[in-house]
């Protein structure tokens, strides 16, 4: 009902879905409102990323701003952190972290969600999710072509279709500008891929 409201009343609206779970959340929210796919964005990449720059940074004891990463795939349990892609101050971390720990910090993320509840004692986490939606909204509103890891529907990116599934986008006017296609191993494809089989799983239950 949120959503065909919305779409009813404004038509030319670009949805930010925080919903969980989040991508078949994204799935419901596309269908129902019969926007065009850049229009409808799950937040999921964002706030994910920036529980894994957060554990690292606790791990090394340096600043969080120090660190860059980024996580595909859906925002579960089938998470795919890039740890190729991650560095601490141009630093690639595998050179700063044994592989045993970074498994630990990936696993750690996955569950962050949980943590963060049991800390707050609220039934929800929502400050980081918050702060995620609203910087999706900034680059969209302010046109500011920012490249973040978004939930967004994929036809044929990354060899996946008809799905959400969390991938790095530019983000400006039009919600989604540009899908951006990064060169993943093999095995970074098969994680990100199975995520997405997941999410189509999942859909599949709606009888949509």
């Amino acid at each position: 009902d949120v959503t065909k409201n919305i779409a009813d009343n404004s038509p030319q609206a670009i949805l930010i879905v925080v919903s969980n779970p989040l991508d078949v959340m994204s799935y419901v929210a596309l269908k129902t409102s019969g926007f065009e796919k850049n229009r409808v964005i799950g937040m999921a990449g964002i706030l994910d990323s920036a529980r894994f720059r957060l554990f690292i940074a606790e791990a090394l004891n340096v600043s969080v701003n120090d660190i860059n990463s980024m996580v595909l795939g859906g925002h579960g349990d089938s998470m795919v952190p890039l740890i190729k892609y991650t560095t601490v101050s141009g630093i690639p971390l595998v050179e700063l972290l044994p592989e045993n720990k970074i498994i630990k910090l990936i696993e750690r993320t996955r569950k962050g969600g949980v943590e963060i509840v049991n800390h707050l004692k609220t039934g929800s986490a929502f400050y980081a999710p918050s702060s995620a939606a609203v910087e999706i909204a900034d680059s969209i509103i302010k046109n500011r072509n920012r490249i973040l890891p978004c939930s967004v529907w994929l036809e044929g990116e990354y060899g996946i279709n008809n799905v959400y599934c969390g991938v790095p986008v530019k983000l400006g006017a039009n919600g989604v500008e540009k899908i951006i296609q990064l060169n993943l191993s093999s095995k970074e494809l098969e994680a990100l891929k199975n995520s997405a089989d997941d999410v189509k799983r999942n859909i599949k239950k709606l009888n949509l």
